[in-house]
């Protein structure tokens, strides 16, 4: 019996979704600054040496509390990954504390075309508070497994001990954080707070703008390792 072909994945990424990358991401990938795309090489380079020598690569994306700019970075990351066809990466996000995914993330994915469903996976304990801090699944794709979005500390489960990159999102972790420990390598990637909208009209607009900002490069960055 001749087994069925696989689908390709760029065809099971769920159709919103793929409009949105198609129509809002991939035409602006030549509007990345020189000096940003610089740092897009640079992680680019520390991913292909991981892979060579390891022959896979881990990248833990790391802000303060975990709960905009580095879910946004693995997300979107996660997403160029499945588009490029690579699976010899895993990506990862966490903080210096764990807060919580804020609900305006959660609102610019899901009209960006991701779905979300709140879940109590069975490997949490029971001092994990699901209400303060919600634990999502993340489905970007008809027959992909979905990512697991909560806001964690980055030695914390499920992220690596050891032997990935780490990338700061945000200025005070980049600072306030200089060893990360078991990182092989660190990189300033820091994006502005969409935090500062928060309350205000255009704050909608502001985090809608921000997960294209940041999934900008993130294409570019899958990209430059396809």
């Amino acid at each position: 019996m001749i087994p069925e072909p696989k689908p390709d994945i760029q065809s099971t990424i769920l159709p919103k979704l793929h409009n949105s990358i198609v129509q809002k991401i991939l035409p602006n990938l030549n509007t990345i600054s020189k000096d940003r795309f610089s740092i897009l090489n640079s992680i680019a380079y520390e991913l292909k040496n991981m892979v060579g020598n390891l022959g896979v690569a881990k990248i833990n994306f790391i802000c303060t509390h975990n709960s905009r700019r580095s879910h946004l970075s693995q997300i979107l990351f996660h997403t160029a990954l499945v588009f490029y066809k690579m699976d010899h990466i895993s990506t990862y996000s966490g903080g210096t504390e764990a807060t919580a995914l804020n609900d305006r993330v959660v609102i610019a994915l899901e009209d960006f075309g991701y779905r979300l469903e709140k879940v109590q996976p069975n490997q949490f304990n029971q001092s994990h508070n699901f209400q303060e801090n919600p634990v999502y699944e993340i489905y970007l794709s008809k027959i992909t497994k979905p990512i697991l979005a909560f806001s964690k500390k980055y030695q914390d489960d499920p992220n690596p001990k050891s032997d990935f990159l780490a990338i700061m999102t945000c200025d005070h972790a980049s600072e306030n954080c200089p060893v990360v420990f078991g990182a092989s390598s660190k990189i300033n990637l820091n994006y502005t707070d969409p935090k500062a909208s928060d309350g205000n009209p255009d704050e909608k607009l502001v985090y809608t703008n921000k997960l294209i900002e940041i999934g900008i490069e993130m294409f570019a960055l899958g990209k430059l390792l396809s």
